[in-house]
């Protein structure tokens, strides 16, 4: 059994979730639990809030654990990184009010600078020789200017929405982040293996995310073109059809190509195609 803990709710934990799933490992829907088994795979499943989990995974009360990565850089605890996940995506950066003149970062020598992440902006401070006063604030850090707890902020951006609705503009993107799968770095070689054969599941899930599988006819001479159109991951896949001189290609393309490779293919000859989802690719 290995046990892997993710954010008790919100965005992260529906995606993390949703990736198990995918995977094949069913979780119980019981809000009441912070600690639940999940059907399909030797799991237990531990729900904490973000920022407990990288010291849970180091101390070992997780074997696993499902984060984003501003919070492991934030923590400093002593965790393996295994996997960057692709989801949960954001930036923390420095955001001003818009009626400053902004020309460089050494804008903040000696302003007073409000964030829940202390650790990082420490960190790229010191880098560039700027001395500013950090105050570490818990939650809705983007009013500090507003009531003159700080003169800017540094802090989680998505789409930048929250920044425009306080009078503030983003000036400086310091730490770009996303949910990484983090490990403990003494599990024991029983638990190694399971993480191994749950990494694989996961591995499948990312690969096929973004893909189409791709079938159609097509004449014996544009076979050689369609194979420089659909190089896939070794070669397309073609097989005879009843028909001399006509054969069924397959191969899996990327969707945001798709369109692209479908004309070019009707170009040389290429009919009934057939386009599907992929739901697991494993290579």
């Amino acid at each position: 059994m290995i046990r892997i803990a993710i954010q008790t709710k919100g965005r992260l934990n529906e995606q993390s979730v949703s990736l198990l799933r995918d995977a094949g490992i069913n979780i119980e829907e019981n809000k009441r639990k912070f600690l639940t088994k999940a059907g399909g795979f030797p799991l237990e499943v531990l729900y904490l809030r973000d920022d407990d989990i990288p010291q849970s995974v180091a101390m070992g009360a997780a074997d696993i654990g499902i984060v984003g990565m501003n919070e492991v850089a934030e923590k400093g605890f002593d965790v393996e990184i295994v996997k960057k996940l692709g989801f949960g995506g954001c930036r923390i950066s420095l955001a001003v009010p818009k009626t400053e003149r902004y020309e460089s970062v050494e804008y903040f020598n000696g302003k007073r600078i409000a964030t829940s992440y202390p650790n990082i902006l420490s960190r790229f401070f010191e880098e560039r020789g700027v001395k500013a006063e950090i105050h570490n604030i818990a939650g809705s850090v983007e009013i500090a200017p507003a009531a003159g707890i700080a003169d800017a902020i540094f802090d989680i951006v998505s789409s930048g929405g929250t920044l425009v609705s306080n009078g503030l503009v983003e000036v400086e993107r310091v730490f770009e982040s996303e949910a990484v799968l983090i490990a403990n770095k003494e599990l024991s070689a029983e638990k190694r293996e399971l993480l191994e054969t749950l990494l694989f599941r996961i591995e499948a899930v990312l690969v096929s995310s973004g893909k189409k599988y791709l079938l159609m006819n097509l004449p014996e001479e544009a076979i050689k073109e369609a194979i420089e159109i659909l190089p896939a991951m070794r070669s397309p896949t073609l097989m005879p059809l009843a028909q001399p001189g006509w054969y069924s290609l397959h191969s899996v393309v990327e969707e945001r190509e798709l369109w692209d490779k479908v004309d070019r293919l009707k170009k040389i000859g290429a009919e009934g195609i057939l386009v599907l989802s992929v739901d697991k690719l494993i290579v």
